[in-house]
């Protein structure tokens, strides 16, 4: 399918169907026909907000970030791998991976760069907006 294929993914606390509006920034006629999904995180404890369970793609062990800060790798990359059987998925449904496309804010910006960048083929690309690079050692 020459169709694209973009994967939304929301930041901390807030779900997919919040952001679904987005599309209608989107006036591209590339677009026009393009297959969007907008999945909500799952509800976890979030260590920077005091363990509070809320919509987290993965723990925030604290914020804001700066270089040092701690990181929980485990759950990022847990997070990376639920992204990946998503790509996987359309892929086998005939999406090529080339018109695969994640774009992500905040949280779901960070989770973004990780999937793209670690994702076995080469995709479409992804955009962030207002995200963190997560894993920086493991992306380099």
């Amino acid at each position: 399918m020459a169709r694209p294929f973009i994967l939304w993914l929301h930041g901390l606390g807030d779900s997919g169907p919040a952001n679904e509006n987005i599309k209608t920034v989107f006036k591209s006629p590339e677009l026009s026909d393009a297959k969007w999904l907008f999945p909500s995180a799952p509800y976890n404890p979030v260590t920077c907000n005091q363990g509070r369970v809320m919509p987290s793609w993965f723990d925030v062990p604290e914020l804001p970030f700066r270089a040092g800060s701690r990181i929980d790798e485990t759950s990022i990359l847990e997070a990376v791998k639920k992204v990946h059987a998503i790509i996987d998925q359309e892929i086998a449904r005939g999406t090529r991976p080339e018109n695969v496309f994640i774009c992500g804010i905040s949280q779901g910006g960070a989770l973004t760069l990780a999937s793209v960048l670690l994702y076995p083929k080469t995709l479409g690309g992804g955009a962030v907006l207002s995200g963190w690079v997560p894993l920086l050692d493991k992306l380099e």
